[in-house]
């Protein structure tokens, strides 16, 4: 069953290549949303696919940047199915 998960990344996510390597990674896992910078340093992430799927994308995110990921809040919601690809929003 395809799910959204909505989830703001804090710590020093901002200027490592974030929303790049995030996008690289939905693109290989067919994951569709977007990826943004907050202007309070956060960095802001809306996905849908397969939980399954999702939680995958999740794991890769983490073990790219776990070292400069201080917190993470996730929010799991049913898909909407708004999203044709995944992007990066400026």
């Amino acid at each position: 069953m395809k799910k959204q998960i909505h989830a703001y990344y804090t710590g020093r996510v901002q200027g490592i290549g974030f929303r790049f390597t995030t996008q690289d990674i939905a693109f290989d896992l067919k994951v569709t949303g977007w990826v943004k910078n907050l202007h309070d340093g956060i960095v802001e992430v809306v996905a849908e696919a397969e939980e399954s799927t999702l939680k995958d994308f999740l794991a890769r995110i983490n073990q790219y940047f776990s070292p400069y990921i201080q917190d993470t809040d996730i929010a799991w919601q049913p898909a909407t199915g708004e999203f044709k690809d995944f992007g990066i929003e400026f």
